[in-house]
Parts: structure tokens; C-alpha cells; sequence
């Protein structure tokens, strides 16, 4: 028979968070090997469970959750999301402009469907989350990387993001809380890239996931709150503020200058109309969630698990020769460095299979975030803090290994 291959539209596709070396790691398992995983945030593999409120409501509205709802959502999680919105001042949001999804990731998926033509260009940061890269690609668009700045706390360089910009760019996109750095955005960042949205009548894709993942005091502002002549689209979801990754609850909002996106709006419709609905029991979760205690507080505030796992991860990297990391503000990552002097990586997806291979540990390579240079990896502060120093002491063992190999 004739071979069946796959598009060409995935030849420059690649999520490395479950890329190659994960399915290593899994023939691994398969051969006995017990791996410290700390290549996703996952959070209930880690004992990291959603608050009971979520589960019970859920139990009790399953019954009633069998049929499909309105193709962008069942109205009253919608109402609550427009409720949080009023909470974090973006103003001018309605029931209507709410879209509820198979978590964040499928709504930004549908969002750049409707966007883009062959060869318009989308501003995302570097490093980024992969999705959105591949999400632009599969859409027949182009990414463009604009830099985040390792030396600022790795906020975006407003400069660069400038001299990326041509007359095929539609968007940009802003993922704040970041991952995979952890960095939280001021509003001066916020407020740059809001005028340069404005002055080349840019769309703004508002990744906020991590709103709530918040460590020493600081607090998040929604960049979609500081224009209302701008045209936005705020992603978020229960996923990680509310440790209910497996439920595929997300939204998306439309705000912002909606007038002149009438046409794009109706093609986010007729999308969100297609795959009919989001899944009930999801949907059903929204509602309680924002509305009830908010536990992620108690396990970021200081003592609370999250912040003791960063701040025990920050201190035992910092120790080792030739690691430095921005310590993060917000999310669940770290993005370290690797002295390249010290540490001459060729090839950074070799490393992670070596490191793999030798110490039974699984981290995601940097160039998996679309970060150019192979001298950083991203890692994954949630396993307790037992298993954490574990993870972390074998690491340091392996990078021992290599500087004296490469010496």
C-alpha cells in the first residue's frame, strides 16, 4: 500500500512537554524504572487535589449533565465568569462574550482558526508555551518570537516586540503568570505592549492561567483591563489555579473594541458551534469554583506547600556550579540556566535523554519552549519536597558528571 503520512503542516509542530523524551521515559517505566517526573504540571499526580466543593457539585449535577449545552456554554458558570471579570476590571463584558471550552487550550486553538490567513504573523513570547506556536502554525499563520529578558526577570522586551512587527502581524500574544518562567509582568510591561497594540491595531491574546498562582504578596493585573480600545481575548481556566487539570474546564472573553471584530466574532461562533459544546460536567464546576473559597491562597501564601517546593527548588539549584534561575514569581515553573562555559550543551534534547537515562529524572528541555539557545531547561516545582531534593540532588550529581567530562 501507499504510505500514509502525516500533513505538512506539523513538519515545524513540536510540544516537547510530551514530546520524545517522555515516551523514553515511559519504555523506561515499562522496564521497571521508577522516573521523578519534573516535565509537567500535572498537579494531582502530585497529591495536589481539587477543592472538595468542585467534586460534590459536580457529583450532584452529573445526573443532568448528559445532553449538549449552548455551543458557547451553559449561562451560569458564563454569568460567573463575567463576575470575575468585573473583579479584575475588564470592563464591558457580557454573558454573550463568554466562551466556555475543553480547557484554555482548545479555545486558543479555535481563537487563531478564526484569525488567520496563510502567512499573517503572530507576535509570542520567547521562550513560550508551545502550544501557541504550534496552534499559529496549524492555522497557516507564522510565529513570530519577540524576546523575554532573562537579566529584567524576563519580561518582555518592548523594543524588540517592535522591530517584529510587520504588516502581516494580527496579534500578540501575552502569557502572564508565564510559563515557563514563573515571571509576573508590572503594569508598565502591561501598559507598553497595550500602546503598541494600539498603534498597529494589533489584537491581544491574554494567557492567565496562573492569575492565582501568586507568591510573596504580589497580585496580577489583567492587561485586558487597561484599554477598552483594544480588542482582547483573556484565556483562563480551572486547570492549575483550582488543581482540575483532567475536568477541561477553561473560557475565553471577548473585550475590549468588539465593534470593528464583528466579522472575526462571528467566525469564533461558528467554530465554537461546531464542536457543539464544551463538556457538561466541566462547565458544571466553573460556578462553584469562583465562587467559593479560594484554596490556592493557603498553598502559596508562605509555609503553604507551593511556596516552600519554589523556595526549596530556588535555594538547591542556586547551590550548584554554573545554575542560576530567576526566581519566579507566580505559576508552577522554573526556567534554569546553564553556564554555557561550563556546561558546552550542543544539543539540549541529548542532555535531557542522558540526564533521563543516568539519573531517572524527566525535565523538558529549553528549546521545547521555542527559546533558541540550548542552555536552559524548564523544571517543575511540584512533587513534595522529599522527593523535590531527590530530584534536585540527582540532577546536581548528573551536571557534576558532565563537568567533568567536558572540563
Amino acid at each position: 500500500m501507499k504510505p500514509i503520512t502525516k500533513s505538512s503542516k506539523l513538519a515545524s509542530v513540536c510540544y516537547d512537554i510530551r514530546g520524545p523524551v517522555l515516551e523514553k521515559a515511559r519504555q523506561m517505566e515499562e522496564d521497571g524504572h521508577k522516573i521523578i517526573k519534573l516535565n509537567i504540571g500535572n498537579l494531582a499526580v502530585f497529591g495536589l487535589e481539587p477543592p472538595d466543593e468542585i467534586v460534590q457539585d459536580m457529583i450532584r449535577n452529573l445526573p443532568n449533565a448528559a445532553g449538549y449545552t449552548d455551543s458557547k456554554g451553559l449561562f451560569a458558570p458564563r454569568k460567573a465568569i463575567v463576575h470575575y471579570c468585573q473583579e479584575k476590571n475588564i470592563s464591558g463584558v457580557a454573558v454573550d462574550d463568554v466562551y466556555l471550552g475543553n480547557g484554555a487550550s482548545e479555545l486558543i486553538v479555535m481563537a487563531f482558526n478564526a484569525l488567520l490567513n496563510d502567512g499573517d504573523e503572530v507576535l509570542i513570547p520567547a521562550p513560550d508555551y508551545p502550544l501557541y506556536t504550534a496552534a499559529v502554525a496549524l492555522s497557516s499563520g507564522k510565529p513570530v518570537h519577540y524576546l523575554c529578558d532573562e537579566a529584567n526577570e524576563w519580561y518582555p522586551d518592548l523594543d524588540d516586540i517592535r522591530a517584529k512587527i510587520t504588516p502581516r502581524t494580527k496579534a500578540i500574544v501575552v502569557i502572564n503568570p508565564n510559563n515557563p518562567t514563573g515571571a509576573l509582568y508590572p503594569d508598565s510591561i502591561l501598559q507598553g505592549i497595550v500602546d503598541i497594540a494600539r498603534e498597529h491595531q494589533l489584537m491581544v491574546f491574554a494567557d492567565e492561567i496562573y492569575d492565582k498562582t501568586l507568591f510573596d504578596g504580589h497580585t496580577h493585573t489583567s492587561i485586558a483591563s487597561l484599554a477598552d480600545d483594544v480588542f482582547f481575548l483573556t484565556f483562563n481556566g480551572l486547570s492549575k489555579n483550582y488543581r482540575s487539570c483532567g475536568y477541561r474546564a477553561g473560557w475565553m472573553v471577548v473585550s475590549g473594541e468588539k465593534k470593528h471584530a464583528a466579522d472575526y466574532i462571528e467566525g469564533l461562533n461558528m467554530l465554537a458551534s461546531m464542536r457543539l459544546c464544551a463538556n457538561t460536567p466541566g462547565q458544571l464546576a466553573i460556578q462553584t469554583a469562583l465562587g467559593g473559597h479560594q484554596s490556592i491562597k493557603e498553598l502559596v501564601a508562605p509555609g503553604g506547600r507551593l511556596c516552600r517546593q519554589r523556595d526549596l527548588a530556588y535555594e538547591l539549584l542556586s547551590k550548584i556550579p554554573g545554575v542560576s534561575v530567576v526566581k519566579p514569581k507566580a505559576a508552577l515553573y522554573m526556567f534554569v540556566r546553564l553556564d554555557a562555559k561550563i556546561y558546552p550543551i550542543a544539543d539540549d534534547q541529548q542532555f535531557a535523554y542522558e540526564l533521563l537515562a543516568e539519573e531517572k529524572v524527566l525535565i523538558v528541555q529549553g528549546t521545547g519552549f521555542n527559546w533558541e539557545h540550548p542552555d536552559h531547561f524548564r523544571l517543575v516545582f511540584l512533587p513534595n519536597s522529599d522527593d523535590l531534593a531527590e530530584a534536585i540532588g540527582r540532577i546536581a550529581r548528573f551536571l557534576e558528571n558532565y563537568r567533568k567530562r567536558h572540563a
